[in-house]
């Protein structure tokens, strides 16, 4: 490993200290009656269909107790997973690849916000715990659970309403990141290298960055970062891609000392990438190589993505894709799936709800060229927006529904995609699960 850095408050080793399960974790009384209260608000929220209960219970655990998740995190390893994309299957994989060592928690309903990752902090009892991260909340989870790693994958443009500038991002995570022990980071993209570079120490993963568009401009400076085949750099204040401590070889994950296939269920390039972040991060942590690759090929869906259903004679399967960089990878991935129809149809779905982004202005910025030769059907409350992208790209003919029933009725029957961003991939989970 790199090594590179000061060394922080924890040092420049690996993790090795004894971690502390829930019952030796002293609690208050204040905090033992918060987490009671919140327990039975989230079994309530369940009863009654109005969700899974986590967030809407980490918000009563919150407001009762202030600073239950730095109580939560106190004595255990936890380990951060944040980025635009990847999150969750980043997440998925981390916490596969960990329970090789032993119990760990996670937030898996992907409630990645304070209140989603106080009440998965307050539900387990493991000594280890891996956090799904939204990036705009990094900071604030990293000052209250101290982690011993924080994964960092990419970050480009997503809900532009909330996060508008992507270097405004990479700032804000640079000064989070000081005295962090370790960042695991994509040495890719220069928007996570300049903030990675404030921890104590980097283990640097080539995972790519297909989409540029959103490093163009070096985070430190504001000059222009250049590339040359995988390479980049700043010519203004000299910024550059770290080597590589990681790097995927076709489907085999490769270290300076030694390299391990990678057999995944899970399709596309992109979660390899995932993968070899996951694995860095899990053999960093004491984990063995082989066991956490193998745990990790064994992951066939994160919270309903890439998950397969038969609905009406329809072998649907879900895809979630929320900005410019997932959908230029969404559509790559369908594309090199194959299958046993040459022109296997694909269903798009969009909305442009809160947890969407409210501005979708950005989705006239991917290509949907991958798309050729596929049968199209578009859904959701923006579809009119996905219909005249696809026609700015040349697509003519393609039929748009107001639902994802409509759309599957349309389709003859057979093997499907669905490629949705995140309010129609949830609506699209609802709508299957009430046994359609």
């Amino acid at each position: 490993m790199s090594g590179a850095g000061r060394l922080g408050l924890w040092g420049g080793a690996r993790f090795t200290s004894a971690v502390q399960t829930s019952s030796d974790r002293p609690r208050s009384a204040r905090l033992n009656a918060a987490t009671y209260a919140a327990r039975a608000v989230s079994a309530l929220s369940r009863a009654t269909g109005r969700g899974g209960g986590g967030v809407i219970g980490g918000r009563v655990l919150l407001a009762l107790a202030p600073d239950a998740a730095r109580t939560l995190a106190a004595g255990r390893y936890v380990a951060l997973v944040s980025g635009t994309n990847g999150k969750s299957t980043t997440t998925a994989m981390l916490t596969a690849a960990l329970r090789t060592l032993g119990p760990a928690d996670t937030n898996a309903d992907g409630a990645n916000t304070p209140p989603g990752i106080t009440t998965a902090l307050a539900h387990g009892d493991a000594g280890r715990v891996v956090l799904e991260t939204d990036e705009g909340w990094l900071p604030w989870v990293v000052e209250r659970t101290r982690p011993q790693a924080a994964l960092l994958l990419n970050l480009t443009r997503d809900q532009l309403t909330r996060n508008p500038e992507v270097a405004s991002v990479s700032n804000k995570w640079r000064a989070a990141l000081d005295d962090v022990p370790l960042a695991v980071a994509n040495c890719d993209d220069p928007d996570v290298v300049w903030p990675a570079m404030a921890a104590a120490r980097q283990v640097w993963v080539a995972m790519g960055q297909r989409w540029t568009a959103d490093s163009v401009l070096c985070p430190r400076c504001g000059g222009r970062c250049d590339r040359d085949g995988v390479r980049w750099s700043c010519a203004a204040c000299g910024l550059t891609r770290p080597d590589p401590d990681w790097w995927l070889d076709g489907e085999e994950l490769v270290a300076p000392d030694h390299r391990v296939k990678l057999s995944l269920t899970l399709p596309g390039e992109a979660n390899l990438a995932n993968a070899a972040l996951a694995i860095a991060a899990a053999s960093d942590a004491g984990a063995d190589t082989a066991e956490a690759a193998r745990a990790i090929g064994e992951i066939r869906q994160v919270a309903g993505r890439y998950a397969s259903y038969d609905v009406d004679g329809k072998r649907v399967r879900l895809l979630l894709a929320k900005n410019p960089a997932g959908w230029l990878e969404a559509t790559r991935m369908v594309s090199e799936t194959p299958s046993p129809i040459v022109h296997r149809p694909i269903i798009l779905g969009f909305n442009s709800e809160g947890v969407d982004g409210r501005d979708p202005s950005w989705l006239y910025d991917v290509t949907f060229d991958a798309l050729r030769g596929r049968d199209i059907v578009v859904y959701g409350k923006r579809g009119t927006d996905m219909t005249v992208r696809l026609e700015i790209d040349g697509f003519t003919g393609v039929e748009q529904f107001p639902s994802l029933e409509g759309a599957l009725r349309a389709l003859p029957d057979g093997p499907v995609d669905v490629v949705a961003n995140y309010s129609a991939f949830q609506d699209a989970r609802r709508w299957i699960g009430r046994g359609r």
